[in-house]
């Protein structure tokens, strides 16, 4: 399948930097988002990141100004997605506001366009059943931050088509992401392991085992992970964290699962990561440093 325009639905983190990847990737790129406040703000995170590579030598002028070109902001979906050939939907983990997108994509998409969703674990087959046409939607979920990390997760419900795989995985080839095909099974295989080990340091924390740093520490120099599971946590943010263990929680009827109740204090308190500049760490600063308020 050849693609030449992408709508991105959502221009939150994960939404600026899917549409960012694609921009680069040389594919016209619609970026959409309900709040005009919230598109500026994610055109500005990509036009930040293209900056910093340009200081740092790894991007030049000229690119940027093509992947800008590449790139055009939208406050009516209808607009986004018309005639896309693709459409990813990067909007809040709550699967009312999904399906209710995906009813309405079917209508404003063509009816080639594949229909993905960036739901970090809930169950692709609830949303495609929004839809008349499951046999076009499939997960895709990228990772944060979208323009650094190489995985891309496909995820594969009951009634997603042979042909939509196979296009989604070329599409994440050409964006540069190795695939990974996965069932549509409840945080599929990444969310799963990735929130019970961070839900875990947090007990851990809470505990007073170790501070925050050292937990971290400990898995990046014993188990060679690039990130601590608690640093991870505020990249990603604590409120997509509770959000996915809660919907794990349900989903297999296991109170185990359930957010430790320091994950919901520090979201409770707006707290949430990165950012918003603290979360488990302080961010407010340059260098993140350990709070003592926990």
């Amino acid at each position: 399948m050849r693609i030449s325009t992408v709508a991105v639905i959502g221009a939150g983190t994960m939404g600026a930097g899917i549409a960012q990847v694609c921009a680069q990737t040389g594919w016209q790129t619609r970026l959409y988002d309900a709040f005009p406040e919230g598109l500026q703000k994610g055109m500005d995170s990509i036009s930040a990141f293209w900056e910093k590579g340009i200081a740092r030598g790894k991007t030049t002028e000229q690119q940027k100004s093509e992947w800008s070109a590449n790139l055009s902001l939208h406050e009516d979906m209808s607009a986004a997605v018309s005639g896309a050939d693709l459409v990813i939907e990067a909007v809040p983990e709550v699967m009312e506001l999904k399906q209710s997108i995906f009813s309405q994509l079917e209508e404003m998409a063509p009816p080639h366009a594949i229909l993905a969703t960036n739901t970090s674990g809930l169950q692709i087959g609830d949303i495609a059943s929004a839809t008349e046409c499951p046999e076009r939607v499939i997960g895709m979920h990228f990772f944060n931050p979208v323009p650094l990390m190489a995985l891309l997760e496909l995820v594969r419900h009951e009634s997603c088509s042979d042909d939509t795989v196979e296009a989604a995985q070329s599409i994440g080839s050409a964006m540069g992401k190795e695939t990974i095909l996965v069932r549509d099974v409840p945080g599929f295989a990444t969310s799963r392991l990735g929130v019970v080990l961070g839900n875990e340091a947090i007990r851990m924390l809470a505990d007073g085992v170790a501070s925050a740093s050292d937990i971290d520490t400990a898995m990046r120099l014993g188990y060679k992970h690039p990130m601590g599971p608690l640093e991870l946590s505020d990249l990603v943010g604590l409120d997509v964290r509770r959000d996915i263990l809660n919907n794990l929680a349900e989903a297999f009827d296991d109170e185990r699962y359930l957010p430790h109740p320091m994950l919901d204090r520090l979201v409770e308190a707006g707290n949430l990561g990165r950012k918003v500049g603290k979360g488990i760490y302080d961010w407010s600063s340059d260098v993140k440093s350990d709070r003592d308020d926990l």
